[in-house]
């Protein structure tokens, strides 16, 4: 193999995903040669030594294909001078480069590594300046080497930034003694892939460590599938399945990790069950603060409640069903309300009165929701301001592993507020639901609403079923669709669709309208139409911000994967001006339509709001929509601006957090709205192709539904009304605690 040794004058290509690159070396020597291969930590104007075989490409020419390299330090003045001004080291531009090398000559890198203090000497470096050049030195190499030792492991370098920026120059001892924390700590590292460095690194396969983190990987992924907790034997029956352990060593790992806190384990009638201690934190403290609102004294309303909401009736020119005058007056009376209704039973105009019947009683009332979209509608339909709940409650971030997300209001800190109402309270997991009800005081009355026949919150736990199904909360039940709600064939199909009966199609003048289309390719093509072409154009709806295509599925033709490449391709395709940036399967690029999907506490954003005031937070959330505004590639940042106002700023390390949203899933969607919905209805999985999925799907549509398939998998979602069951112990909680406060 050929050796030589100099500068990578030029990076002509670096796959940022796994560091493959293509480049030109500018040897010791003078000469020039192309290098291709993988060098994953080297950038622009770096110096190494390089290992290969020379190879002859028809169209390229000469190049050395690398298969060893390391980095090396440039030894001449000149050489040194080219290394510092290539911006490789932050805070040394071209003319402080030209400074140090002037100062201190070819001992330019051993001052910065050895005598730092040193740089003090050079023209125009203060304390400052010095300590941005020492700690960016000090970082470039420790991370050269972090990328350099996992690399061999198959950790890509996007990867390896995440894990130095975790655990710092401790991130190699970290590893070595116990690789498994990756899986905990990094996000895009599953419990796989740190098997397989704890495998690489020689580490026993019956060792506690892996014990462990597999059954705290197998129970986590248990809760992702919306279970509080783990049937033990299930748990037990998976995890084996997954690192081939016996049994009773499984057994035992599972205890060690409830002796030590980790795991929660309970009996429930004939089986033992284990949750991990959040969920079961969140759970017992849910179900305890229900049951002290449900049965909270309140203060006795001495006004006619009935006179008062026929004033407003009067006053606001309404007609109220029976059982919204019920749910008003029960608002008032209960410290815990539920309202639950499908679309069009006036839920909206319901809230409205009950706001305003509050603020006739002189009680402050605080209005949220669980998303941003949803906080934004329940001001835009109540006339007040309505927060997120995470606003709501303050929402902090702690570097602290140990506590992660914080809230500011809590039991300590509740919520100033006589009234609380939430809406799209189906949404809220039982993690959020317990964050929120601990920030509400006492005597302080909650009013829950929502749609229980949605599909239920994405997070653990079915929280707003189990408290209906409980009995021990006041239900009201809103079931008339009013005349104005009945001349939309949204609502009325999605009514029709709820009951198990077959929608209304194609009526004229009218709302819901479905294509027959037989071939997957065939409803791609026309669905690719309907949103770029036929819709704009005769309805005047802009492809982007009023329309929205949901899939019930990730995968296959009309999957969110391929409808978000084919959408971008047809709504935002490259152009000249337009900056991009590859990140593994996808390109973003400004313009596009993206979604936060996971939960950040810490990310952080500015807020620019109508009246010209300015203000910062910190949490962008699992489902927040808004659009690539700015790509750089020079400070490595993307900017979002979200629809709540929210512009957030990425570094390219975090753009695993973002996904393009021309098209997202059923499930993604909830607590949205939107102008229009396209649906592609086509051949799934049937435990996706469900009743619930379909109407969760129309009841996000406010003006237009159009469906795009086979009427036949149409039947099929209406006809498969089986709603999985989630193993959650609120319900038989909420029974037990009532018992025990009523003696």
């Amino acid at each position: 193999m050929l050796e030589l040794e100099g500068r990578l004058r030029d990076v002509i290509f670096q796959n940022e995903s796994n560091g493959y690159t293509v480049g030109v070396l500018e040897t010791n020597d003078d000469e020039e040669i192309t290098v291709v291969g993988y060098l994953p930590t080297v950038r622009e104007g770096e110096y190494v030594k390089v290992k290969g075989d020379i190879k002859f490409h028809d169209t390229y020419g000469e190049q050395l294909e690398v298969k060893e390299y390391r980095p090396s330090a440039p030894t001449t003045e000149d050489s040194i001078l080219h290394y510092l001004a290539s911006g490789v080291i932050k805070g040394i531009g071209r003319k402080m480069a030209e400074r140090i090398v002037d100062q201190f000559g070819t001992e330019s890198l051993e001052v910065i590594e050895k005598e730092p203090e040193r740089l003090r000497e050079v023209s125009g470096v203060g304390k400052k300046k010095a300590q941005q050049i020492i700690e960016s030195f000090k970082a470039q190499n420790q991370l050269r080497e972090i990328i350099l030792f996992l690399s061999k492991y198959g950790v890509t370098p996007n990867l390896a930034v995440k894990i130095y920026k975790k655990y710092k120059e401790q991130a190699i001892p970290m590893i070595q003694e116990n690789p498994y924390r990756l899986a905990e700590d990094i996000y895009g590292i599953g419990f796989k892939v740190a098997d397989g460095i704890a495998s690489s690194m020689g580490i026993a396969r019956d060792s506690e460590y892996r014990l462990h983190a597999g059954t705290n990987y197998i129970l986590n992924r248990i809760h992702m599938e919306g279970h509080t907790y783990a049937p033990k034997a299930q748990l037990v029956r998976e995890t084996k399945g997954l690192l081939g352990s016996k049994e009773e060593r499984i057994e035992a790992a599972i205890e060690t990790l409830a002796l030590n806190g980790k795991l929660q384990l309970e009996r429930l009638d004939d089986e033992l069950i284990v949750y991990a201690m959040a969920y079961y934190y969140a759970e017992t403290g849910v179900a305890k603060k229900v049951i002290e609102l449900s049965e909270a004294e309140l203060e006795e309303v001495t006004i006619n409640l009935e006179e008062e909401i026929a004033d407003i009736e009067e006053e606001e020119d309404l007609d109220l069903a029976s059982n919204q005058k019920e749910a008003v007056k029960e608002g008032v009376q209960n410290g815990m309300l539920v309202i639950t209704g499908g679309p069009g039973t006036g839920k909206t105009t319901t809230l409205n009165t009950l706001i305003k019947l509050f603020e006739k009683l002189e009680m402050t009332v605080t209005l949220g929701a669980p998303t941003g979209r949803a906080s934004k509608r329940m001001t835009e339909t109540s006339g007040m301001e309505a927060k997120t709940i995470h606003r709501l409650l303050e929402i902090g971030y702690s570097e602290d592993d140990n506590l992660g997300m914080m809230f500011n209001r809590d039991e300590d800190n509740p919520l100033e507020s006589d009234v609380l109402i939430i809406d799209e309270a189906s949404m809220i997991d039982i993690t959020l639901m317990n964050s929120f009800l601990k920030a509400v005081q006492k005597g302080t009355r909650v009013v829950l609403v929502g749609d229980i026949d949605q599909l239920p919150s994405v997070g653990p736990g079915n929280v707003l079923r189990d408290i209906i199904d409980s009995g021990v909360v006041k239900v009201v039940k809103l079931n008339e669709i009013f005349r104005q709600a009945k001349e939309s064939m949204i609502v009325v199909n999605a009514h029709k669709i709820n009951q198990g009966q077959y929608p209304l199609l194609n009526k004229k003048d009218k709302d819901f309208f479905f294509i027959t289309k037989r071939e997957k390719e065939e409803v791609l093509h026309t669905l690719l139409d309907v949103v770029k072409s036929r819709l704009p154009n005769h309805y005047k709806y802009s492809p982007t911000s009023d329309i929205q295509v949901l899939t019930p599925m990730k995968k296959g033709e009309v999957g969110t994967l391929n409808l978000n490449t084919s959408l971008q391709q047809k709504l935002n395709p490259p152009r000249g001006e337009k900056k991009e940036k590859k990140m593994k399967d996808k390109i973003f690029r400004e313009g596009d339509k993206v979604m936060q999907i996971r939960n950040n506490y810490s990310l952080k954003w500015v807020n620019h709001d109508s009246s010209a005031f300015e203000y910062k937070g910190e949490g962008v959330f699992n489902g927040d929509m808004g659009y690539i505004v700015r790509i750089d590639r020079e400070s490595e940042e993307l900017e979002v601006h979200f629809d709540d106002n929210k512009e957030v700023v990425y570094d390219f390390t975090k753009l695993d957090e973002l996904d393009l949203a021309y098209a997202t899933t059923v499930h993604k969607s909830q607590g949205s709205e939107f102008s229009v919905i396209v649906m592609p209805v086509t051949w799934g999985p049937p435990m996706l192709l469900t009743r619930n999925l379909f109407y969760t799907a129309v009841t996000r549509a406010k003006e237009l539904v159009v469906l795009i398939g086979e009427e036949k998998f149409l039947r099929m979602m209406i006809d498969n009304d089986k709603i999985i069951t989630r193993h959650s112990g609120l319900g038989r909680r909420l029974s037990k605690y009532r018992e025990v406060v009523k003696g």
